[in-house]
């Protein structure tokens, strides 16, 4: 059954919340607040537990460090006022339906990521208190073109790893029709302006994903953080030289990224690593990483640019088979290397999917599915993690891997299109009960952590369900 307001529409598909919003920045961020105000409801009463337990300090820390950081990129800025509209309509509506949120609690919710994990861990001496440990990596990708692909078009594939409590959330997927700029269509979560999970696709023709730089440390709190960066580049970037340039504009080395970027128009593809200080571009790859073929990039949230990894990252785990970053920096090019040349959004599917486990294949000399924190395909949930004992590291069958998967080709980029599956890339279940009991060291999560049985893949597409009820 498909909600309205104003212009903007809501309906459910497989685990997924479609949101079509459109017009000016506060009525189109009305209409998001007003069709997913019982979301955000839920969302942010668990935010302010989770927060609480995980930090020690309570949500209105983060709120007041937000507003303090943050407020003076917005208010009266050319570049992002419209995003603090859009922010501020998404509270004035969920206030409409009775969810007491305000416009600082959106603004603290879309830079959540960068508080928690860049600015709070390099503050927290100047607060006296004890260096925070954080995990920052998410994510499985690739994107690849010509000679690797059926067809010789753009296919771009990608997963969401987080911690089930958080990523849990990211099931929506959001159609954004703005006044001016382009047209987004992409991933994201209840309450963001931009994806985070940042899969997208815009009406510029460029089709974007990123994974996460793991082991960064670095961060200039004086500088624009990332979510608005992106959000401005999906909306207003007509190429990849454009996108470069609006994240690099006074890049604050928040959420460090490696971007794999397409542009359908000229069927070129970029591998865009953004560190504080240092980035690097490559475009239209002669090799990836190791492998001798030409025509794909990875993402497996380890930076191969030697001054990003030594220079503002420590233990990346690159070349760490026992490390869920060496593990798939082997696998995901032997995948696309076996289906090199036949990749599309079939192949796709099972690429990010595959459960194999390079360092169980080192060990044994066999090839097995073991899903497991080292698979394309990451579930820490079932690991036992034996081998690890980095403080640093997520702990033994952590509630944590990929919740999603999404895939896409040039040709339904063009139209505004790409599938995706709610729960896990490979449809394995995930059932909150069954699995706290089983491990009752997370029972702090009860009631805040919850199902997402076995999906479909599903065809999702900008502007659908306009038409009738």
């Amino acid at each position: 059954m498909k909600e309205k307001s104003g212009k903007g529409y809501r309906f459910d598909e497989n685990g997924w919340i479609y949101l079509h919003i459109e017009g000016d920045a506060f009525e189109r961020g009305f209409q998001h607040g007003v069709l997913l105000y019982k979301e955000l409801a839920t969302l942010f009463k668990s935010l302010r537990y989770l927060t609480y337990f995980s930090t020690g300090k309570p949500w209105e820390f983060f709120v007041d460090a937000a507003a303090q950081l943050f407020s003076k990129f917005l208010e009266g800025n050319d570049l992002y006022q419209e995003f603090l509209d859009e922010m501020q309509g998404i509270a004035a509506g969920a206030q409409q339906k009775g969810t007491d949120i305000t416009w600082q609690d959106i603004l603290t919710w879309d830079v959540y990521e960068e508080l928690t994990d860049y600015w709070w861990p390099n503050v927290m001496e100047k607060y006296k208190y004890a260096p925070s440990i954080c995990c920052k990596d998410h994510c499985s990708a690739f994107m690849a073109h010509r000679e690797a692909t059926k067809d010789g078009n753009i296919v771009m594939a990608h997963n969401s790893w987080n911690n089930f409590e958080i990523g849990q959330f990211s099931n929506l997927i959001l159609d954004i029709a703005p006044s001016k700029g382009n047209r987004m269509f992409m991933q994201s979560s209840p309450g963001f302006i931009d994806s985070f999970a940042d899969f997208f696709v815009t009406g510029a023709g460029i089709m974007g994903l990123e994974t996460t730089i793991g082991g960064f440390s670095m961060y200039d709190e004086r500088e624009v953080p990332e979510f608005l960066r992106i959000r401005r580049a999906m909306q207003y970037a007509d190429d990849l030289a454009d996108f470069v340039n609006i994240m690099k504009k006074q890049n604050n080395g928040g959420y460090a990224n490696t971007w794999l970027v397409g542009h359908i128009k000229t069927g070129d593809i970029m591998r865009f690593e953004q560190g504080l200080k240092y980035y690097n571009v490559e475009l239209n790859p002669e090799k990836e990483c190791f492998i001798h073929k030409k025509g794909f990039f990875c993402g497996f949230n380890a930076p191969l640019d030697p001054r990003i990894r030594n220079l503002e990252c420590s233990n990346t785990g690159l070349c760490d088979i026992r490390r869920h970053q060496g593990a798939r920096q082997v696998r995901l090019p032997q995948l696309m290397e076996e289906y090199y040349g036949e990749i599309d959004c079939d192949i796709a599917k099972t690429i990010i999917a595959d459960h194999k486990d390079v360092y169980y294949q080192q060990q044994t000399g066999e090839w097995k599915d073991n899903p497991c924190a080292r698979t394309v395909c990451g579930h820490y949930e079932l690991d036992d993690r034996a081998y690890m004992s980095d403080p640093s590291r997520p702990k033994p069958y952590r509630p944590r891997g990929a919740v999603d998967g999404k895939v896409c080709d040039s040709e339904m980029a063009q139209k505004l299109s790409f599938w995706a599956r709610w729960g896990t890339s490979c449809g394995k279940p995930f059932i909150a009960k069954e699995f706290l009991k089983k491990h009752p060291q997370w029972m702090y999560l009860d009631g805040y952590l919850f199902d997402r049985p076995q999906q479909e893949w599903t065809p999702f597409s900008a502007g659908q369900g306009k038409s009738g009820s």
